[in-house]
């Protein structure tokens, strides 16, 4: 799964939706199911996304769209993951931002 979204510190849920290909109101579903989905919100309580949170937000969609997973699997999934020292999907996204990281230096060069 490779999730256009520039380098910066916060992101919009319109930015967040429109690179999942998902509806915004899917990603305020998925904060109210998942816990650990908690976006900061401004002062006027407009959403504001981290870095943190695209992988997160990365993992629901993988473990319900590409896997299959129902909301309840996912939950049990992720939990059980925070047990492990580093799952198989963390070390993928790792890899995934280093593999993009050397592809800007070698563009720069």
């Amino acid at each position: 799964m490779n999730v256009e979204l520039p380098e910066k510190r916060y992101y919009s849920i319109g930015e967040v939706s429109k690179a999942f290909d998902v509806n915004a109101s899917l990603i305020r579903f998925w904060e109210k199911e998942f816990k650990t989905l908690s976006p900061k919100k401004s002062t006027n309580g407009k959403r504001r996304y981290t870095s943190d949170d695209i992988i997160i937000i990365k993992q629901i969609f993988f473990l319900l769209k590409e896997k299959g997973y129902t909301i309840e699997g996912a939950k049990t999934y992720i939990k059980e993951a925070k047990k492990k020292p580093m799952n198989s999907f963390e070390i993928i996204e790792k890899l995934n931002k280093i593999k993009s990281r050397l592809l800007k230096i070698k563009k720069e060069l």
